[in-house]
């Protein structure tokens, strides 16, 4: 079966030292082209998708057509994950539509978006693992803030609480989550930092330091997307109103693997692909009203996004034989 586990799909990467990608869908398009790229590069792969973050009326719906896609790429190793569920519910609801791993981020507040207090995000987190553990589902938690918003332009590095090593080895032993993400200098969504220097303040030595203290739980990376220049030109070229950015490079990405990173959260910079290629087409054909030709050309285009970051993250061709 293609469906796997978080956990299933990380213990392999932890045993060979390479990061999965985890890419963000809001529409079944997307979710066509993230599995494209993990098919062409024999990559295992994590297809999320965020409450209410869709174009549909029903979210059970859509939630069900996504996990009928993915099995209907049996070839590919895929988790089907619940990124950032805000409360229980949201988790509850994820896990009774199928999806195979639930990340519940309880390191803000609910209700205030304030940086949650640790006994409170611990209380959160272990609620969720003690539903999703019987049923087979991995859990993932949040500890420490990460900048930005995930999906707004909210973006500034000062947001970031950065995780704390002793911390965190209490935070898994009180929670049992299997995946942990952790706050070490990235920042969520399309404006991060303002300056190159910025974006090179992933904290590698962090990364090492918890991945140390918390043997047998994985390590994930959210808000580190590269925000490409040349997707924000193109967007800006054609109509588009970005400001200018920086996010992570590559090789502080490749550094946070070798230190320890299993799962490595993008949404930015395939959806900046994915909006390029469709400013760019709809602005060269100024008659075609048929919508498959423009939407073809977006998943082409993010499908080459993600298979650039397979090949980077070392999980390209690391698909179990079938």
């Amino acid at each position: 079966m293609t469906l796997k586990t978080l956990t299933e799909v990380l213990a392999h990467a932890e045993a060979d030292s390479y990061a999965v990608g985890a890419f963000n869908v809001s529409d079944l398009n997307q979710a066509v082209a993230v599995l494209r790229a993990a098919r062409q590069e024999q990559s295992p792969v994590i297809v999320q998708a965020i409450a209410g973050m869709h174009p549909y009326d029903d979210e059970g719906w859509w939630w069900d057509r996504l996990r009928e896609l993915i099995e209907s790429h049996p070839t590919v190793d895929a988790v089907l994950h619940l990124d950032h569920g805000r409360t229980f519910d949201d988790c509850r609801r994820a896990i009774e539509h199928g999806f195979t791993s639930v990340m519940i981020d309880a390191s803000r507040d609910a209700a205030t978006d304030e940086p949650a207090d640790f006994d409170a995000n611990v209380a959160a987190t272990r609620a969720v693992v003690e539903h999703a553990h019987p049923l087979g589902v991995s859990v993932e938690g949040e500890l420490g803030t990460i900048g930005g918003a995930e999906a707004g332009v909210r973006g500034i590095v000062e947001d970031i609480i950065f995780a704390d090593p002793a911390q965190a080895a209490e935070f898994v032993a009180r929670t049992g989550v299997d995946a942990l993400a952790v706050a070490v200098g990235t920042s969520h969504g399309s404006v991060k930092f303002t300056t190159d220097e910025q974006g090179q303040r992933l904290r590698i030595g962090l990364i090492a330091q918890i991945h140390a203290g918390i043997p047998g739980t994985f390590l994930v990376l959210h808000g580190s997307s590269s925000i490409p220049a040349d997707s924000v030109r193109t967007i800006n070229e054609h109509g588009g109103r970005l400001p200018s950015s920086y996010g992570i490079d590559t090789e502080q990405k490749q550094q946070g693997i070798a230190s320890g990173i299993r799962k490595i959260n993008q949404g930015t910079d395939s959806h900046l692909a994915w909006t390029a290629a469709l400013r760019e087409a709809l602005d060269a054909d100024r008659t075609t009203v048929e919508p498959s030709a423009a939407i073809g050309v977006t998943i082409d285009a993010m499908a080459a996004a993600v298979a650039q970051r397979m090949r980077e993250f070392g999980s390209a061709g690391r698909l179990a034989v079938h």
